[in-house]
């Protein structure tokens, strides 16, 4: 059994992708589009000019798959309740990952050595997705 995030950019999920390939190195290992469905959609379900926007994708960041999509045809994406995680091997991978992360977005609490890590810190990047990015301390 697994657990998989399925994010909803509301029409952004193409640039996000982008993002997340050049900020964390992710893999899109699938990517289909409104147009591309086998099925004919209701009437009205797919509002004009999102043929192209993308109905599931799907991207290896690490060991881990999430998925995404543009979702329900909407103009609004709101990630609220939860964070991703991002663990990492050491301080200096923390703060190349926390740098690109940010940019663009927002820090709440600063990468910074803590009891429980080498490296943890927390950022909102420019989609509204929560990152907490960790580098555990050795041994």
């Amino acid at each position: 059994m697994q657990v998989q995030p399925y994010l909803n950019f509301g029409g952004r999920c193409e640039e996000a992708l982008s993002f997340y390939r050049t900020a964390l190195g992710a893999e899109v290992e699938t990517l289909m589009r409104f147009r591309e469905s086998p099925d004919e959609p209701p009437p009205g379900a797919i509002p004009p000019g999102w043929d192209d926007k993308v109905m599931h994708a799907s991207m290896r960041i690490g060991e881990s798959v999430v998925m995404a999509s543009d979702g329900g045809c909407s103009e609004e994406a709101g990630f609220a309740g939860f964070s991703l995680t991002l663990s990492v091997a050491d301080p200096a991978e923390a703060e190349r990952r926390f740098a690109a992360l940010a940019d663009g977005g927002r820090v709440q609490m600063p990468l910074a050595e803590t009891f429980f890590a080498a490296s943890f810190g927390m950022v909102t990047d420019r989609f509204g997705v929560q990152w907490m990015v960790i580098a555990m301390k050795p041994g």
